[in-house]
């Protein structure tokens, strides 16, 4: 089955966030599971809406969640339990 934007954006962001909050390209890119021309889309626009931010450790570049980023799971969350809910 296909995967909507939103759920591959979540998808993203629950994959920085079980890595601590903090996680390498190469890493997101393999637990994304999407292409690396696909991922620098999505990577731009997170980054444009506030939801991950790009940080440098050990010389290497991260994304890291930010507090909006945070927030945008607890809601998608949300959002899928109610629907759920009501068979939706």
């Amino acid at each position: 089955m296909k995967r909507s934007k939103i759920d591959i954006i979540y998808d993203m962001l629950k994959a920085i966030e079980s890595k601590g909050g903090m996680i390498k390209p190469t890493h997101l890119l393999y637990k994304s599971n999407l292409s690396h021309q696909r991922m620098k889309v999505y990577l731009q626009e997170l980054k444009n809406k506030g939801l991950i931010a790009e940080a440098t450790k050990n010389k290497k570049l991260h994304y890291e969640l930010t507090d909006d980023g945070r927030k945008f799971i607890q809601s998608f969350k949300q959002m899928k339990e109610f629907t759920q809910a009501f068979g939706l």
